[in-house]
């Protein structure tokens, strides 16, 4: 898979024949989008913070708070089947442009919203157009940075890190303004990437920025088909249950946690700093900790070690519920154990078959977002019906379940403790997406 005609060029001017430029030292258009990445990705954990306002302010139910999650990570992993498909047809600056659009739009009317079910819908199209720029965003990176594929995916992987992190301490502090705060907030910044882009980075916005060989509408689902894709974004798939159950459910407890200690003001700055420690985490992790556990175990006994630890580090919290400073420590070190699978997981679908890397990670990244969206419908539900800590252990056996379906498929995923290529362009499509 070629990257479009724009991001080539711009790559050619800009890195030296050794790739020994800084990793500093990048072109306007890398910085850029990279902004724009971080805030994007911002959008994951800014509503975290938030949550126990909303239900309160709204008169709504957890479970049907938690439902921002679901309806932003279903939409968003329902596109990424077709993202590909769009972006070989009318160029990468037009899709990004496009994306950013519907984010501005979406966080503005979610912003505006007189109820939980207006917001829910809302930010199910917040995440169509954050499927359409992660989708794309790595690609253009890659395609106009100096210094070579890896410093490009390191700079990247840096930018999810930072949008991670900063997403719920940027909701904690508007949020303890308005709880309509961090939706206003987006708007405005994710309104600066898009100029941003449009002045900075080159080439037109229009389909001569296609392409050569478009990608067929078919070709992720197909992939399917194929036992080591569907291995693991099955696999994936749990895992990401787990992680969004984390996410999306522990605010409640916390908030209730502080509140039985006589800590009234804890609210959504408190719950803002305890997401932004465990983002830093992620992002550490992620670009520091995932390769030198790799490279001493290998990729796939690096997924079953880490999933195991998260299982078990979930069972721990549904015992914690009712520990302020329990949960706080658990949540920071759940944020370790998501960065190192994170990128495990991702660098793992660049490696499972010999499709074209921007099919297979179109499928896994599908396949992943599912997870993400039942799992606030799950927490929800159990808490109200069995208990606080349920949902923690429903998703410690969940992801027990990812450990046995990727012991099941241990030969169909041989593949992925193979030596990486440097492939730029393909290396882009495989990891846009994978790390959201």
């Amino acid at each position: 898979m070629r990257a479009s005609t724009d991001n080539e060029t711009s790559g050619d001017e800009t890195t030296d024949s050794g790739g020994s430029a800084s990793i500093l030292h990048q072109p306007r258009a890398v910085w850029a989008v990279a902004f724009a990445a971080v805030i994007a990705f911002m959008g994951i954990g800014l509503v975290d913070p938030i949550l126990p306002a909303i239900s309160a302010e709204l008169d709504a139910t957890p479970a049907q708070s938690m439902l921002l999650f679901t309806s932003y990570l279903f939409i968003t992993g329902g596109m990424m089947f077709f993202t590909s498909y769009l972006s070989s047809r009318i160029g990468a600056k037009t899709t990004l442009l496009v994306g950013l659009i519907l984010i501005v739009a979406f966080s503005a009317l979610a912003g505006f919203s007189g109820s939980v079910d207006q917001i829910i819908g809302f930010r199910a199209g917040w995440g169509l157009g954050n499927a359409l720029f992660i989708s794309t965003a790595l690609s253009t990176i890659v395609g106009a940075a100096s210094g070579g594929a890896e410093k490009a995916i390191i700079l990247y992987e840096a930018a999810l890190g930072v949008g991670i992190a900063t997403g719920p301490l940027l909701g904690g502090l508007l949020g303890g303004i308005s709880w309509r705060g961090p939706f206003f907030g987006t708007a405005v910044l994710m309104a600066i990437g898009f100029i941003a882009i449009v002045v900075l980075l080159p080439g037109g916005t229009s389909s001569n920025g296609a392409s050569a060989e478009p990608i067929k509408l078919s070709a992720t689902f197909r992939a399917l088909a194929r036992p080591g894709v569907a291995v693991l974004g099955i696999s994936a798939l749990m895992y990401n249950f787990g992680f969004f159950i984390l996410l999306a459910y522990s605010p409640f407890p916390v908030e209730e946690a502080a509140a039985k200690m006589g800590i009234e003001n804890f609210g959504a700055m408190g719950l803002g700093y305890v997401f932004f420690g465990w983002g830093i985490c992620v992002a550490i992790t992620s670009v520091f900790g995932a390769p030198l556990l790799t490279k001493r175990m290998g990729r796939r006994r690096s997924l079953i070690v880490t999933l195991i630890a998260l299982a078990v580090l979930l069972g721990v919290m549904s015992f914690l519920v009712e520990s302020l400073t329990g949960l706080i420590i658990c949540i920071v070190i759940a944020g370790m154990l998501l960065g190192v699978l994170n990128t495990v997981f991702t660098e793992s679908a660049m490696e499972v078959s010999d499709l074209p890397r921007p099919v297979a990670s179109g499928t896994y990244s599908g396949v992943r977002f599912v997870g993400g969206a039942v799992a606030p419908i799950v927490a929800g539900s159990v808490s109200e019906s069995i208990s606080a800590g349920a949902p923690y252990l429903f998703g410690a056996g969940v992801v027990l379940l990812s450990v046995i379906v990727i012991s099941i498929g241990w030969k169909t995923l041989r593949r992925v403790d193979g030596h990486i290529d440097e492939a730029p362009v393909d290396e882009a499509y495989a990891l846009t997406g994978g790390d959201a």
